[in-house]
C-alpha cells in the first residue's frame, strides 16, 4: 500500500482506505450487475433514440466507469497510516490553519485527499464536505509541508500571483 514515491502518494486512515476498497468492490461487483440489468432492460422497452431510462442507465455506468478507475488508481498510490503525531510540524492528515497575507481571516483545511473526510449529505442529497482539503502536492499544500505554526511560506497561486501565508495552526485530523 506504501508506494515507491511518497511524493505522489495519497495519504489516507486505515479507515479512509477501507471505506474506498469497500466501494470499489461494490462498484465492480454488484454495482456493475445492476446497471447492466438495468441496461438490459431498458433496451427490451424498445426503440432506445428515445429510450430515458436506456440513456440514464448509460450514463450512470460511464459514471460508474469513471469512478472505479479513480479509485484504482488512488488506492494504487495510497500511503496508509495513523493520523500523524501532534508535533506542531505541517503534514500530510494534519487540520492546518493559515492567515494569507492582507487577510485578517483565517482558513482551515485538511491537507491530505478529500476522501478521508467522512461525507455528508445535504439538502439536495449531494455530497458535502465540512473542511476545504488541499493536496500536499498542490502549490500550497507543497510550501507549508514541514512548517511550524508562526512560519511563513510563499507560493505562487495557480493565476500566477504570488501569495505569502503564515501557519497559524497545525494538528492532526481528528474526522
Amino acid at each position: 500500500m506504501t508506494h515507491t514515491s511518497t511524493e505522489k502518494a495519497i495519504w489516507l486512515t486505515q479507515e479512509a482506505y477501507d471505506r474506498l476498497t469497500a466501494e470499489l468492490v461494490h462498484l465492480k461487483g454488484p454495482g456493475r450487475a445492476e446497471i447492466s440489468r438495468r441496461i438490459a432492460d431498458a433496451r427490451e422497452e424498445g426503440d432506445l433514440r428515445e429510450n430515458g431510462g436506456y440513456h440514464a442507465a448509460r450514463e450512470e455506468q460511464s459514471k460508474a466507469e469513471s469512478r472505479i478507475l479513480q479509485l484504482e488508481a488512488m488506492l494504487a498510490s495510497a500511503r496508509v497510516g495513523e493520523t500523524p503525531k501532534d508535533g506542531g510540524v505541517v503534514d500530510a492528515g494534519m487540520e492546518v490553519t493559515v492567515k494569507f497575507s492582507g487577510d485578517d481571516e483565517t482558513e482551515t483545511f485538511l491537507l491530505g485527499a478529500r476522501e478521508v473526510l467522512a461525507r455528508e449529505r445535504d439538502t439536495d442529497g449531494d455530497t458535502t464536505d465540512k473542511l476545504s482539503v488541499y493536496s500536499p502536492q498542490s502549490p500550497l499544500g507543497s510550501a507549508i509541508l514541514g512548517k511550524k505554526p508562526g512560519e511563513s511560506a510563499t507560493f505562487t497561486a495557480p493565476n500566477g500571483k504570488q501569495r505569502s501565508v503564515e501557519i497559524v495552526a497545525a494538528k492532526p485530523f481528528s474526522g
